[in-house]
């Protein structure tokens, strides 16, 4: 018997690894970025409402989202299907209100960080036409820009320089109708290992709001806010915690000035799928009941 080794054959052109893609550029991230941690600490997940949830995906990879939101009595409803290709994404959205809203996708468009976005809603609507949009992600900077596919377009445009560690933004909307700025703000970021501090003008320059974020343990985060409004010379102090009971399970509490405490349990039962319970007392007014809110998603 012949006991000689088994030659290897010699790697064919096929056999050679595809080149990986360019990573997306990692960098101070878009406008909507600056102060996100301490916002969703503070707002996320709150709610009085009952919010239902459900998503499914098709056997050709779509995947179909139905929700529904009950508030003050009143039933809002809405259906998602989502379809995602190499490198575009198509989203239908019908609403209870019997408008259909179509957004096409299109990922990593030319160069890598580039996406860009057109959304047209069906019937057509003078208030909401639609509207296309560019963002671009690079090291060192972040834009967004958008325009209403209308005559007389709403224009937005959103920017952001730095790095991860420190960024300075604006995000400003301009009406060709009007002639006339609808938004002007801008912020500055700075973010460390556990850290995150904010501070932005929004409101045409009317709101100066600091904020920060402290992850003072693996599972336990503080954060507040301090917002100023100087046409009424009124002051707005939130202050709220998260902290994880378990793997699965977070809590989360905040409590405002005007004597507003809210706390929830949010809870995955299962992967991607979360039930959340909220509730909101008035501590200035105990006699008032207090509201209770209720979310369930359910995802494959």
């Amino acid at each position: 018997m012949d006991y000689s080794p088994t030659p290897i054959p010699a790697p064919t052109p096929d056999a050679v690894p595809a080149p990986v893609p360019a990573a997306r550029p990692v960098g101070p991230g878009l406008y909507t970025e600056i102060g996100k941690k301490a916002r969703d600490l503070l707002y996320k997940d709150y709610q009085t409402d009952h919010k239902f949830t459900l998503t499914t995906t098709a056997a050709n990879g779509a995947a179909i989202t139905v929700a529904g939101t009950k508030k003050n009595e009143v039933l809002f409803s809405e259906i998602q299907s989502q379809l995602k290709g190499k490198c575009y994404t198509v989203d239908v959205k019908a609403t209870s209100d019997s408008k259909v809203i179509t957004t096409v996708t299109f990922n990593e468009l030319y160069t890598p960080g580039l996406k860009a976005t057109v959304s047209v809603p069906t019937p057509y609507q003078k208030a909401a036409p639609g509207k296309a949009e560019l963002q671009y992600l690079h090291a060192h900077a972040g834009i967004n820009a958008s325009v209403g596919l209308n005559a007389n377009p709403l224009v937005n445009f959103s920017g952001v320089v730095g790095t991860k560690a420190i960024a300075f933004g604006i995000d400003a909307a301009f009406d060709t109708a009007s002639g006339e700025f609808t938004k002007y703000s801008a912020g500055l970021s700075h973010t460390n290992q556990d850290l995150t501090a904010s501070l932005n003008l929004n409101n045409k320059g009317d709101t100066l709001a600091a904020s920060y974020y402290h992850q003072v343990h693996e599972t336990t985060a503080v954060g507040g806010e301090i917002a100023h409004t100087f046409s009424s010379n009124e002051n707005t102090i939130t202050v709220g915690t998260q902290h994880e009971l378990d793997p699965l399970t977070t809590v989360k509490a905040r409590l405002n000035n005007s004597g507003i405490a809210s706390a929830l349990l949010q809870h995955a039962w299962r992967p991607k799928s979360l039930i959340t319970f909220s509730t909101e007392i008035d501590t200035k007014a105990i006699e008032k009941s207090p509201k209770f809110g209720l979310a369930l998603a359910i995802k494959p």
